[in-house]
């Protein structure tokens, strides 16, 4: 019978405690030698005899230093999303699998960004604004049937937002900006491909899903956010930077656009912004993702991942070198 693997937890007590609860934990026990404590902080000369090692947040990057005595290391299955700072080159020289339960965090956010979207074509924040003990005329309200929406990004999450929007009924015109996306698996997905500028000038709902990047940096910048129709919504659960802020706040100051952000640049903004006063905008402090009882998903799902791991099948979570510069 072949040696169990031996695995430990790389994350904090506490993050163990509520991302992988008992029943959950005991999952990868039941198929491992689990470590009983979770290793925290720094990791150096702490994963000698290690196998498999599931991380989250708190974990330190794997760097060289950090693996230098971790010479039976085969996976790293991640209970969280991005893996950008904790894989370093040191892991794919290695040759070490690595996983993400980005797919995990996925639908809360899709759930999120349709919320914004559906709140955004009612015009709920000018409404809630012009409201004052009364209702307006059955003609002057908005809704979202018919809506041009433009999606940027066909990232897991876009993609989630498209699949979610062609099947909606709504009689929308969906554009999607991805210079990584085939023309035929956009249409495939039940949106439009188009340009970037043209995206923004016809959209009257802009939601943005697309990595960080340097090129990616102010995507929607001055120009193109004065493209988007007066009275058009911008939604952000993406990155922070990939908005020029001040360029959105005067937007949105003059009462021309409206604005639904979970996530900022600089994040969290200075307490006094400007932003959090305006009636049209909505800032949210990232909480799209997974939150409290959603948190088990991510272990759930990390869980399943070292199953298949040790069952010798291939990781549904799979993240290689070559595509994580286009990940969040």
């Amino acid at each position: 019978m072949a040696e169990r693997l031996t695995a430990a937890l790389a994350m904090s007590a506490e993050e163990a405690d509520i991302v992988l609860p008992g029943e959950v934990r005991d999952r990868v026990a039941k198929l491992t030698q689990l470590l009983p404590d979770p290793l925290s902080g720094d990791l150096t000369g702490r994963l000698a005899g290690i196998d498999l090692l599931v991380t989250c947040w708190s974990c330190p990057p794997l760097t060289e230093q950090v693996l230098a005595g971790a010479g039976r290391l085969r996976a790293v299955i991640h209970a969280a999303g991005s893996v950008k700072q904790l894989a370093t080159e040191a892991v794919w020289r290695r040759g070490i699998a690595v996983s993400s339960a980005a797919d995990a965090n996925a639908g809360p956010v899709v759930d999120f960004t349709l919320a914004a979207i559906t709140f955004a074509g009612k015009q709920v924040l000018p409404a809630a604004r012009d409201y004052v003990g009364r209702r307006q005329p059955l003609a002057l309200r908005e809704g979202l049937d018919d809506r041009t929406i433009g999606i940027i990004g066909a990232s897991r999450i876009g993609r989630g937002v498209l699949t979610r929007l062609a099947a909606s009924g709504r009689r929308h015109r969906v554009l999607v900006y991805d210079p990584y996306l085939p023309a035929a698996e956009a249409i495939a997905l039940g949106a439009e491909p188009v340009e970037l500028d043209v995206l923004c000038r016809e959209s009257s709902i802009v939601s943005v899903h697309a990595p960080e990047l340097p090129e990616t940096r102010h995507l929607l910048d001055a120009r193109r956010l004065a493209l988007i129709p007066d009275g058009g919504t911008v939604i952000n659960t993406a990155r922070g930077s990939l908005l020029d802020t001040e360029a959105l706040t005067h937007e949105c100051a003059t009462g021309r656009l409206n604005a639904y952000l979970d996530v900022t640049d600089p994040e969290p903004l200075p307490p006094d912004h400007p932003l959090y006063a305006l009636p049209n905008v909505l800032v949210t402090p990232h909480v799209a993702g997974v939150q409290g009882s959603e948190l088990r998903r991510l272990g759930e799902y990390a869980a399943a991942e070292v199953e298949r791991f040790v069952r010798g099948e291939g990781l549904l979570g799979a993240v290689t070198e070559a595509e994580l510069p286009r990940l969040a």
